[in-house]
Order: C-alpha cells, then sequence, then structure tokens
C-alpha cells in the first residue's frame, strides 16, 4: 500500500480550475485583437475544464470563431489547450465552445447515434457513421456505450469514421 495522499479531488478541482482561469485569459485576448464581443463562462465536466466564449448582445458575431463545421472551433481549442500547456506546464484536456455550437452539435449527435443504435439493434447488421473530428467521435462512443453496444473508428483523419457493431458483432 502507498502513503496516504492529500485529496486528489480538491487537488484536480484547483488544477482544472487554473486550466479555465489560463484559458479565459487568452481568449480574451484574442477577443480584443479580434474586436469580438464576448464573455468567458468557465465550469469543470466530466474532469475536464470546460470553457465557453458567449455573447448575450451579439451570437452571430462569434460565428466567426466556430467556422465551417466547427473548424476554426477546433483549431482554437488546439491553440487554447497549447496556451494552457505553456503557463501550467501541463497537458490541458479542455473543452472549448463558442456561443453553444459544440453543446448543440452534442445534441444532434447523441440524436444520431441513437438513431443508428436502434437501427443496428433492429438489423443485427453494422452501422456505419459519415466521417467526423474527434470531439464528435468521441461523443458518438459514448450514446454507443451508454445504450449498451460497442464501436470503433476506423478511416485515416480526416476521414475517420466511427462503425457501430450489433452485441453478437461486438468483439
Amino acid at each position: 500500500m502507498t502513503d496516504a495522499t492529500p485529496d486528489t479531488s480538491v487537488e484536480l478541482t484547483k488544477r482544472l480550475e487554473e486550466e479555465g482561469e489560463v484559458a479565459a485569459d487568452y481568449l480574451e485576448e484574442l477577443l480584443d485583437i479580434a474586436d469580438l464581443d464576448g464573455d468567458i463562462d468557465l465550469d469543470i465536466q466530466h474532469d475536464r475544464a470546460a470553457v465557453e466564449v458567449v455573447s448575450e448582445e451579439s451570437p452571430r458575431s462569434l460565428d466567426v470563431l466556430v467556422g465551417r463545421d466547427g473548424e476554426v472551433l477546433d483549431a482554437l481549442q488546439d491553440l487554447t489547450r497549447l496556451a494552457v500547456q505553456a503557463r501550467t506546464g501541463e497537458r490541458s484536456r479542455l473543452m472549448l465552445d463558442v456561443a453553444g455550437y459544440r453543446a448543440g452539435r452534442r445534441a444532434e449527435l447523441e440524436r444520431l447515434a441513437a438513431e443508428a443504435v436502434a437501427g443496428v439493434k433492429g438489423s443485427g447488421e453494422r452501422a456505419t457513421l459519415a466521417p467526423m473530428n474527434a470531439f464528435e467521435r468521441k461523443v458518438v462512443h459514448d450514446a454507443v456505450a451508454a445504450a449498451g453496444l460497442v464501436s470503433d473508428s476506423a478511416g485515416v483523419e480526416p476521414h475517420r469514421y466511427v462503425v457501430i457493431h450489433p452485441a453478437a458483432d461486438a468483439s
């Protein structure tokens, strides 16, 4: 047995709060440089720092930070994670959302996954979904697992996709 360790839950919360604060500082600077109006909301979700850029007055003005199919948002998340790592010295898994784009996309993907799971359970055949980015595949994998089936990713970026297996095929 190892020696007693301090409450890792408290340490994790403190580390994630620090990640969120560093990310908020970075994003506020970016918003100033880009002359965009936005506020930063911080939270901790699923043992990750969750940061969202929001604008009640002009949410459409933030569309430029989302880009087509979330491409700019993905890049901005990577840059924000690098900024956090540069400041803290630790790799960050923070999740970034802009104007609720990821939250809305998550809901769409959960519906898509539920429909695909129902199809697989009904037909007993595998289902292959359209290519998705890593965030989207993770949402689908989580939804499939919650429904009691197994999924995996196949293909090569940027064309990786999810395959959902019937229960008997889940090897």
